[in-house]
């Protein structure tokens, strides 16, 4: 019984490792599986190509006076918009004074542009892009954090090919729109860059002496 036992053993110990045996061969013949995640196409941003750049601006009457900044570039191999904006505002008799930096990042949706705006409030807002003519109207669509209660949206008219106007408009919990403030901001224009330097003039050579 020993015997039988052993010998059996032993077949089933070579027959385990000609299967391994086997596997190893198959597995060197196959070609190694290469997984790849399918990439979104780019985003078409030429509609927006006009805005990237800094601007600066000032709010216009009848808001109340106030300074504003922006900058948009491109980031992240031009797949987003990113914008970084300061808004400075005078207190009036129906607002307080009003300081905010915000950052929005514009990304595709489809075929809409979505921005998500984070302020230094700590709310985060949502808009929907809408383009009509010389406008983009910035419609809201909740978010992450957005003012309890209220509603903000946004419209920029271009005026010219350095300038374009932002209209904010916010409604209380329950109340219609009202016009928070209007901005005409101008582009920035980039820095000059430095006229190159004319090489430089060699050494005048020693005169000889007599």
């Amino acid at each position: 019984m020993k015997v039988r036992g052993s010998a059996g053993v032993r077949a089933v110990i070579i027959a385990f490792v000609c299967a391994l045996f086997c596997a190893a061969l198959a597995a060197k013949d196959k070609p190694p599986v290469q997984y790849q995640i399918p990439i979104p196409a780019a985003p078409d941003f030429s509609t927006l190509d006009w805005l990237q750049g800094k601007w600066t601006g000032k709010t216009i009457p009848p808001s109340a006076p106030g300074d504003l900044q922006l900058s948009v570039t491109s980031d992240l191999e031009k797949r987003f918009l990113v914008l970084r904006g300061e808004v400075s505002l005078a207190a009036t008799a129906t607002v307080p004074e009003t300081r905010e930096s915000w950052i929005g990042i514009i990304s595709a949706e489809g075929t809409s542009f979505i921005l998500q705006a984070f302020s230094s409030t700590g709310f985060i807002t949502r808009y929907r892009l809408i383009f009509e003519g010389a406008e983009i109207h910035l419609n809201p669509e909740g978010g992450d954090a957005p003012p309890p209660g209220w509603l903000f949206r946004r419209i920029w008219s271009r005026t010219g090919t350095d300038e374009f106007t932002e209209t904010v408009q916010a409604a209380p919990p329950g109340k219609a729109f009202f016009n928070y403030y209007t901005g005409k901001f101008t582009r920035v224009p980039p820095p000059a860059k430095p006229s190159a330097k004319p090489p430089a003039k060699p050494p005048d050579k020693p005169t000889p002496a007599p």
